[in-house]
């Protein structure tokens, strides 16, 4: 299943946002600085994805269906823009295997906006996974979102889970991108066009995950034919850790912390002694965030959790 979200034709229960900011667009009112936070998976993307694509491709043929809020893929917009090649569109976003997104890629982007542009549409700047821009990109970044070029929009799209620089939050219009535990199961359901709950065990099903999380994992499964029916949370997180997936595999290295969170959860629900748990809970917790802040060793991390809270 393709999760990528430039190549999401289909937008899912994020209606009223793209409503608001189309009438905005309409209206000439739309603000040069938007912000999409949420938590990952939740759909951001693809959002910012469908309003560029219902900004670009208005007087085009096969423009975007907005009753239906779908692209058509024979769009001359939507390919240029997947193929990173239309003239008012620049991606910055983080490279993979990259912590940061970096100063070069912010020159890059500015370099861009200071040439001239082709036509009258507005140029716009998406910037994905905005919580991973370092300091001096950070600061290239403001001096120009400060006062941008005229017709040039950013879109920031960011990861709520992670702290996002106030100088940048004050200066953009902010959506929150929540979606109910119902809505989250009705989106992954339409996504995998099957019904998630024949697909995984019961202790899956939690409201921390988003579609995203759910179709990444489901699609996890399926690579390593994994029955995830059969596997407790307990069961599969051993399976992870003691057959190294995750050395070679950077999607289960950061899923895996996903795992660990929504572990200590199940455990917290169940546990007489709740105050042993959390405690428990905050010191993994604090462990999990030195080891990806300072690159530290993930697979000892890994075998303590094993060892002292899966007891195996």
């Amino acid at each position: 299943m393709i999760i990528e979200p430039n190549l999401q034709t289909k937008l899912f229960g994020l209606n009223e946002i793209f409503d608001e900011l189309s009438n905005l667009f309409i209206n000439n009112k739309l603000p040069s600085k938007i912000l999409l936070s949420g938590p990952k998976g939740s759909g951001k993307s693809t959002l910012a994805y469908h309003f560029i694509n219902y900004i670009f491709s208005k007087n085009e043929q096969y423009p975007y269906n907005y009753n239906e809020k779908t692209i058509y893929n024979d769009n001359k917009s939507y390919i240029l823009v997947n193929n990173k090649t239309h003239p008012n569109f620049f991606l910055v976003d983080l490279h993979k295997e990259k912590k940061n997104i970096e100063i070069s890629q912010s020159r890059e982007m500015i370099n861009y906006i200071n040439k001239s542009s082709f036509n009258q549409l507005p140029r716009i700047i998406l910037i994905d996974n905005a919580e991973n821009l370092n300091k001096n990109s950070l600061n290239s970044l403001l001096k120009i979102v400060e006062e941008p070029n005229y017709n040039v929009v950013f879109i920031f799209i960011h990861n709520n889970n992670k702290k996002l620089p106030d100088t940048l939050k004050s200066r953009c219009l902010l959506y929150k991108v929540h979606l109910s535990f119902k809505k989250t199961l009705d989106i992954t359901n339409h996504l995998l066009n099957e019904n998630l709950l024949n697909l995984l065990h019961k202790d899956f099903i939690n409201h921390y995950f988003t579609p995203g999380n759910f179709v990444n994992l489901i699609n996890f499964a399926k690579e390593n034919n994994i029955d995830l029916t059969q596997y407790d949370l307990n069961n599969f997180l051993l399976h992870l850790i003691n057959e190294k997936i995750y050395i070679k595999n950077y999607f289960v290295k950061s899923y895996i912390y996903f795992l660990i969170e929504l572990y200590f959860l199940k455990i917290f629900n169940n546990s007489i002694n709740k105050n042993k748990i959390l405690d428990l809970y905050t010191k993994f917790i604090y462990k999990i965030n030195n080891t990806f802040t300072y690159n530290l060793d993930h697979e000892a991390l890994f075998l303590e959790f094993k060892s002292k809270i899966l007891h195996e």
